[in-house]
């Protein structure tokens, strides 16, 4: 490839990245969190005591959830710290600007409009200050730790399939699967910890694919901080963090170089070390163990671990209530992909850590007795994997060019995944509960018939019920349509780039 062509060919990469960043996020800040989550609010009430009141003590809050941990006569939050922590100086910023007068133009605006009072329970409180003020807190919050993080790996999917096919719109596909199609989509505009796990997840191994050899010390420490993260931010993640760290020694010439990984990785265990040495009395000790509410559950096994069952396999698969498959068929052709990936002899590395990830996290999600995660959209504790279930879609996107059928199977499939992950993900104004048998029929239909659905931004713009999707839907039908136009300079660059290195896919 010549220079003109290489930039030309840099620039679009870019570009297209930028709108794919812009969409995803539009999307998945279009939507307020939900405001009555016991699992947001127990990281909520963490971030809000120790900005608000100099503790880690939950107490004065912890009547807005029951996912906590008692110690003594204190309460404190029982999940893992890592998005916790993130939000601290993110809160202690913002709390600076919400006595600001323009929120109270803000309030008054909320309180009048008739579209965001349809969204209220009638026997709420209705629109509290308090409220107010910890809902602004919590959509920041989830927009930082959550949003971003998620939109952050759709670029980077991009730009790694790169490695795989210069051609856009298998990548897109990719890229609009994963972010738009699945859980991740739900979990985006959520204060959990999944999608930022995942996020430090995928950014890891990105930077190590990705890295010229040798790789860096500065590489390799941001590595390791990145898995670290990834474990204090979520801890079933440590199984894909083992993987992960196992490929980077196997990457490395010189192996000792490990040491900068293990570095970073080893201050964020100190940090949460000291965390649980303050608050539960002991380094290795965990806010499940003194879960009050769930103490039979947490107690179970090796915390709540057992052995691989047959109610959860089925149900975190094709099961109705939470199976990923029913949510997102457009993942099973990650099955194909990994045979076409495997067929192709390119990347294997790279194929054994995408597959180790996903076996691993089916394997612990089906060894748990709480499978099915509470109030969800889809077996949440599988988020982490999800981006490497991904990747080797794109090997059945680029066949699918010359076979009809298959373009028309993924359509179908990607057409029910939309229906099914937006439908759960936006009715009502919480997830699914866990008393039903199928979300689908039972929580989704019956609330979109009834125009209620989740509170958007729409509705500050007094759009009702479903109405208040069209300005979404509008703007993302345009950033189509910019990609579209950009995608179109791609093919003679293709062929220029034939010749080169990074291109294995016709």
């Amino acid at each position: 490839m010549n220079q003109r062509g290489s930039l030309s060919c840099l620039s679009s990469e870019r570009a297209i990245g930028l709108i794919l960043s812009l969409m995803l996020l539009l999307c998945y800040a279009y939507f307020f969190p939900r405001w009555a989550d016991p699992n947001q609010n127990s990281r909520l009430d963490m971030v809000v005591s120790v900005v608000d009141d100099g503790t880690f003590q939950i107490d004065d809050y912890v009547e807005n959830t029951v996912d906590y941990a008692k110690v003594g006569e204190h309460y404190y939050s029982d999940k893992a710290p890592g998005a916790a922590f993130l939000g601290i100086p993110i809160y202690a910023v913002l709390q600076k600007f919400i006595d600001l007068p323009i929120m109270d133009g803000v309030m008054d605006r909320l309180a009048n409009n008739e579209a965001f009072k349809a969204t209220l329970r009638e026997e709420g409180t209705g629109l509290l200050e308090h409220k107010v003020r910890f809902a602004i807190a919590q959509a920041a919050l989830t927009f930082v730790t959550s949003a971003l993080p998620t939109a952050s790996i759709g670029v980077l999917l991009y730009l790694l399939l790169g490695r795989f096919t210069a051609r856009p719109w298998p990548r897109i596909g990719v890229v609009l699967g994963y972010g738009l199609l699945t859980p991740a989509f739900a979990y985006a505009g959520a204060f959990y910890g999944h999608q930022l796990s995942a996020a430090c997840l995928f950014t890891a191994f990105y930077l190590v694919f990705m890295g010229t050899k040798p790789l860096s010390a500065c590489l390799l420490l941001a590595v390791g901080l990145l898995l670290g993260y990834s474990v204090i931010t979520e801890y079933p993640s440590v199984l894909i963090v083992s993987i992960v760290f196992l490929y980077t020694f196997y990457r490395l010439r010189n192996r000792w170089r490990i040491g900068w990984v293990i570095l970073t990785g080893a201050l964020i265990a100190a940090g949460w070390i000291a965390y649980n040495t303050y608050i539960f009395g002991s380094p290795l000790e965990l806010g499940y163990g003194h879960s009050e509410l769930w103490a039979e559950q947490h107690h179970t096994g090796f915390m709540s671990l057992t052995l691989p069952h047959r109610e959860a396999i089925w149900g975190i698969t094709f099961g109705a209530f939470r199976g990923l498959f029913v949510l997102s068929p457009l993942l099973l052709l990650a099955v194909p992909g990994f045979v076409l990936w495997w067929r192709s002899g390119e990347h294997r590395p790279e194929l054994w850590v995408a597959q180790a990830g996903v076996g691993a996290m089916f394997l612990f999600n089906s060894s748990s007795i709480m499978w099915w995660g509470g109030f969800a959209v889809g077996p949440r504790y599988l988020l982490p994997m999800v981006p490497f279930m991904a990747l080797p879609m794109v090997f059945v996107f680029c066949e699918g060019k010359n076979r009809a059928w298959l373009r028309g199977l993924t359509v179908a499939l990607a057409a029910w995944s939309l229906i099914a992950t937006w439908g759960l993900t936006l009715a009502e104004q919480s997830f699914p509960p866990d008393t039903l048998r199928n979300p689908l029929v039972e929580y989704a239909w019956p609330n979109w018939q009834a125009g209620n659905i989740a509170r958007n931004l729409g509705m500050f713009l007094h759009l009702p019920g479903v109405v208040s999707l069209l300005p979404l839907l509008m703007s993302v039908s345009a950033l189509l349509v910019v990609l579209w136009f950009l995608s179109r300079r791609e093919p003679a660059l293709v062929a220029e780039s034939k010749s080169s290195r990074w291109i294995h896919l016709s």
